[in-house]
């Protein structure tokens, strides 16, 4: 049912935690499927140095912030902001039809970590 790629992001994911005062953090829920996601991101001269997630929910849902956390990593905001549902869920080799709600979750929360910290910094 899920691919071993998110399988290993689901059992190992990467770059759980918060970053405490983040240059921008995004939250989005899904009342659905009862999944919250929230992404902190640190950024120097519009390049993502850190990012973090903390998720509430099912494996997909924790596998899909892990991947896009790894995919934004060293990235321009412009480029962060190109990261669609859809990239992401390529990333992990897919995602069974049920769950692809989920895999929107990681890509929203990622821009509106953007959002915020473009607000903070009134561009």
């Amino acid at each position: 049912m899920y691919t071993d790629k998110v399988m290993d992001h689901f059992t190992n994911p990467r770059n759980v935690g918060e970053i405490k005062d983040a240059a921008g953090v995004g939250e989005v829920g899904n009342a659905k499927c009862g999944d919250i996601m929230r992404i902190y991101l640190q950024v120097e001269n519009d390049i993502i140095t850190d990012v973090k997630f903390k998720t509430f929910g099912c494996g997909a849902a924790i596998a899909t912030s892990s991947m896009v956390t790894e995919m934004v990593k060293g990235k321009t905001l412009d480029e962060a902001l190109e990261i669609s549902n859809q990239a992401v869920a390529e990333a992990l080799g897919g995602l069974p039809p049920a769950k692809m709600h989920c895999s929107n979750l990681a890509a929203d929360a990622l821009h509106e970590a953007i959002k915020d910290y473009i607000a903070k910094k009134g561009k």
